[in-house]
């Protein structure tokens, strides 16, 4: 029933691996995939991962950093897996302690890790279980316990209705005056809540501004910075928690006797004897949950996010005078920063002077919703390209939208105005190819690309209508777009603004170009542009959402309306405004 499972460290080494009779084909090329997409993406909220035919479950072990994975057909429904997964996590960490206690690492890495027989015993297990549990019989009425009711028993009694409602006004009256009694201190610290927040965000708005002044666009574009909070960041919530915990072990400690259990207890919790378990995380683990969702991370990728944390922390050991939340906190900051660096390098000016050694044109499509500015940074990254001396052509695609050609049509002129042609040799460096109003976009890209080719253009820049992801004849245009010119980079253009709403563009998006491509392997969204980032203060999430979604990078970033005003994305100083309380 089961094609392979296989146990092997986070480190890369395999300790263990079985595989089903009859399976010829590796496993490597699955979990090399589960790999990469879902426990180096921190996406391990969920506990299951779909490779082509089969499916694949997988159980994380943090305190000795080990990973344990089970793959089966997807067309087989195993109820038995997550028990078994658990069961050979259980027997396997307890074979793997004393072994590593008895030979050592290094031996123990040498010699083969005998398990084989236990395994085949709680498969076996597994199995037999699954097959004994039968579906639960359906009991008749007389069986049921409304048919043993009279009906005397239903008729509720006007002086039963009497008394709990006194009983119930009763019980408001105590929670009044139990309420009154803790008001001011929470009066207090929501008060020192408020004031933190207050200087936190005026902080944040000064070296954010401080930050977008215009530079040269030669080269490589400057990072979107913000200042490090690292030490001031949710002190309140720190100490909070710290309270918690000191009070816990009080509690505990003294029931075990006195004060000196008290200050054991309290030094036991602090020094990292303690393994972190679900219960010690939900309540951190809510309140990270609620703080991205005010910075404008969709509200499923925060709890996924959160999720995610909670496996790769469960089990774990705490470090030495560490509390849950600053613990917490790490591990989310160090998952943000993963998401939000690329799986791949987009370098554009690289990919621009390899398309040259092959006497072709670099071609750039853009897409996205209505309004979010995709002429706009079209023309910003024009100049950008002009800068480092490359030569552009603008393919006005939007045949739908009114005045989209003359737009284009005035950031030519603009951008040649300030490199005039006589300055390369009586050549414009920026040209537009239009045809007017109500042709084939495909069409017209397919033309601006040969031209290009013919005119030894460096980058064709194509810009196409802006379209709602539910508009399904102008997604159809666009899928067709990309299929018959197949641009060398595949660039959405989102607000960040938007916070649940990127995800369902970014899914529809993807979703409609894999639906209307006419190849075994579509070509779908290769990278984001970010707009509109210098309204938005420190609520950055939508970075989050779009990079979570589609694991594409943000290449560029809109921070204004001047042609200067392009830049290239930190990840670290993004995930330090967004962690920013």
């Amino acid at each position: 029933m089961l094609d392979f499972f296989t146990i092997f460290s986070k480190g890369g080494i395999v300790l263990w691996c079985f595989q089903g009779a009859g399976v010829t084909e590796s496993f490597t090329g699955p979990v090399n995939a589960l790999i990469r997409s879902v426990i180096l993406q921190e996406r391990s909220g969920n506990n299951s991962f779909n490779h082509e035919a089969l499916s694949l479950k997988y159980k994380l072990d943090n305190e000795f950093e080990l990973i344990f994975v089970v793959g089966f057909q997807k067309i087989l429904t195993l109820t038995y897996v997550d028990k078994f997964i658990d069961d050979v996590q259980l027997h396997f960490r307890d074979r793997y302690k004393n072994e590593l206690e008895q030979k050592g690492a290094l031996k123990l890495l040498n010699n083969s890790f005998e398990f084989q027989d236990d395994f085949m015993m709680l498969l076996r297990e597994a199995e037999e279980s699954s097959k004994a549990r039968s579906p639960a019989h359906m009991r008749s009425f007389k069986e049921s316990e409304k048919s043993q009711k009279t009906v005397k028993s239903m008729i509720e009694t006007k002086g039963g209705d009497k008394g709990k409602e006194q009983g119930g006004k009763k019980n408001k009256n105590t929670k009044k005056e139990g309420d009154t009694s803790s008001s001011f201190s929470l009066n207090m610290k929501a008060f020192r809540m408020e004031r933190s927040l207050h200087l936190a965000h005026f902080k944040c708005l000064n070296m954010f501004f401080q930050a977008l002044q215009p530079s040269s666009m030669k080269g490589d574009l400057q990072s979107v910075d913000y200042e490090s909070s690292e030490e001031g960041d949710m002190e309140e919530e720190e100490e909070e928690d710290e309270g918690v915990v000191v009070s816990e072990t009080s509690k505990i400690s003294s029931k075990k006797g006195g004060a000196f259990g008290g200050m054991f207890g309290m030094l036991k919790g602090l020094v990292g004897s303690k393994s972190l378990s679900q219960d010690d995380m939900e309540p951190v683990l809510e309140k990270m949950r609620d703080h991205l969702i005010a910075k404008n991370v969709a509200a499923d990728i925060a709890s996924q996010l959160c999720d995610s944390v909670a496996k790769k922390l469960e089990g774990k050991v705490m470090g030495t005078f560490t509390t849950v939340a600053s613990t917490v906190k790490q591990a989310l900051q160090d998952s943000l920063v993963q998401i939000l660096q690329p799986k791949r390098r987009v370098d554009i000016l690289r990919d621009v002077m390899e398309a040259q050694s092959q006497r072709r044109p670099f071609v750039i499509t853009f897409c996205g919703v209505n309004g979010v500015g995709k002429s706009t940074n079209l023309a910003k990254i024009s100049y950008w390209l002009i800068e480092n001396g490359f030569t552009v052509l603008i393919a006005a695609c939007d045949t739908f939208r009114a005045g989209a050609v003359e737009q284009l049509r005035t950031h030519q002129r603009r951008l040649n105005s300030l490199h005039p042609p006589e300055q390369h040799g009586g050549r414009p460096v920026v040209q537009l190819y239009e045809k007017g109003y109500g042709k084939d976009a495909a069409g017209i890209a397919m033309e601006a690309i040969a031209y290009a080719r013919n005119q030894a253009f460096d980058v064709v820049l194509v810009d196409t209508a802006g379209r709602m992801q539910d508009n399904a004849p102008l997604m159809t245009a666009l899928a067709k777009l990309i299929a018959v010119n197949m641009p060398d980079l595949v660039l959405f253009v989102g607000e960040a603004l938007v916070g649940n709403e990127a995800v369902d563009q970014l899914v529809k998006f993807n979703q409609a170009l894999a639906d209307h491509s006419m190849s075994d392997k579509p070509r779908l969204i290769d990278g984001i542009v970010l707009t509109k980032f210098d309204t938005i203060d420190d609520k950055v999430g939508a970075a989050i959402s779009m990079t979570y979604i589609t694991g594409q990078p943000i290449v560029f970033v809109g921070t204004g309306q001047t042609y200067n005003d392009l830049r290239s994305l930190n990840a670290r100083a993004v995930v330090s405004a967004l962690m920013k309380a």
